[in-house]
């Protein structure tokens, strides 16, 4: 079967794509390269006679019927979004073109795909989301797949209309859909504009390290490769038409988090210690979320899936990553300053 991966560039879709083909699948990576899509991330793949690469929009419904004819994947992973909740409130448009409109298109060119090949059972069009639709939780309580949904931001009201794009082609054309929501991701290869990269390559510059409010916003933390396997589990056994929740169950404070990558960096970079005293305080995000949790019972009880790397394993595995990547992430820092805030509200340059 091949597998065609939307996003195939980026952070998480890169990381599917990598462990897909050393799995033995045949991978199909569509991506329009955009700020965060860096074919670097593909690089460990990129000779193997599993892989091809597709440079392509989502928003193109062309180019979406070619690669479909040309490749007749068995099934889609759909990580193709605009994900950073600080450029969606500078700037809204791209989410709602990319997230929505884009989720729009490929589910319309995937359902005239699958008619035209007779509907194939085995079939399946497997999207994925974020925690982030069901807003946010208070100090107790875990997120559902049957938690109502409550997007805070133009990000995650985006996310909350692919899901139910989705979910309606399902529902009214019987296209075999499933639907993941997975809760913060970090590890190797993430675009330095969240959080634990900022962090990190801050610190290693000695800049500031802004810290939203007073730092007490809690998430639950999933290391990438983790939630890429998760996701393999999802496609190869989850039901069509059933979402999943995919956690960490690794809640940290963002306050917390900053001070664990601060430690690692003072253990690595002693001469630069401490770390913490670059740590500054800036105004909140707009509509911040306070809490996110995942209850991962139904992918747990279902498929037999629960996460193997605990928080500071994965913390310790991401900082020695970038230490030892200078050469993935130096040129983005010159063409983007990603490690900028974003949003509104200003903060330390």
């Amino acid at each position: 079967m091949t597998l065609l991966i939307t996003g195939a560039a980026g952070f998480i879709g890169s990381a599917v794509a990598r462990l897909a083909v050393a799995r033995g699948q045949r991978v199909v990576a569509l991506d329009a390269l955009t700020y965060a899509g860096n074919p670097a991330n593909l690089a460990p793949v990129a000779d193997s006679p599993l892989y091809a690469f597709e440079k392509a929009d989502i928003r193109d419904r062309a180019a979406l019927d070619r690669i479909f004819a040309t490749h007749s994947p068995g099934a889609v992973m759909h990580l193709a979004a605009e994900s950073h909740v600080d450029r969606s409130i500078d700037g809204p448009a791209a989410f709602i073109e990319t997230n929505v409109t884009g989720t729009y298109t490929l589910l319309e060119a995937a359902r005239g795909f699958w008619d035209g090949a007779g509907r194939p059972e085995a079939f399946r069009f497997h999207h994925i989301s974020t925690d982030e639709v069901y807003g946010s939780l208070g100090p107790e309580g875990a997120f559902t797949e049957t938690t109502p949904y409550a997007p805070r931001s133009p990000y995650s009201a985006s996310k909350a209309a692919s899901d139910h794009l989705v979910a309606a082609w399902g529902e009214t054309y019987g296209l075999p859909v499933v639907t993941t929501n997975c809760s913060n991701n970090y590890g190797p290869y993430h675009y330095p504009e969240k959080l634990i990269p900022v962090v990190i390559l801050r610190a290693l510059a000695g800049r500031p390290i802004p810290v939203y409010g007073q730092g007490a916003n809690v998430r639950d933390w999933l290391y990438v490769e983790d939630h890429a396997d998760a996701l393999l589990t999802v496609l190869a056994r989850g039901a069509v038409g059933r979402s999943y929740n995919i956690g960490g169950e690794n809640e940290a404070t963002n306050l917390d988090l900053v001070k664990k990558l601060c430690a690692l960096l003072d253990a690595r970079r002693p001469e630069a210690a401490p770390h913490d005293r670059l740590i500054a305080f800036v105004a909140d995000r707009p509509g911040h979320d306070l809490r996110y949790a995942i209850d991962p019972s139904r992918i747990r009880e279902e498929l037999g899936w629960r996460p193997s790397v605990t928080l500071d394993a994965g913390l310790a595995r991401t900082v020695d990553w970038y230490l030892t990547n200078e050469a993935w992430w130096r040129p983005l820092l010159a063409a983007d300053d990603p490690l900028a805030r974003r949003g509104v509200g200003g903060g330390p340059a």
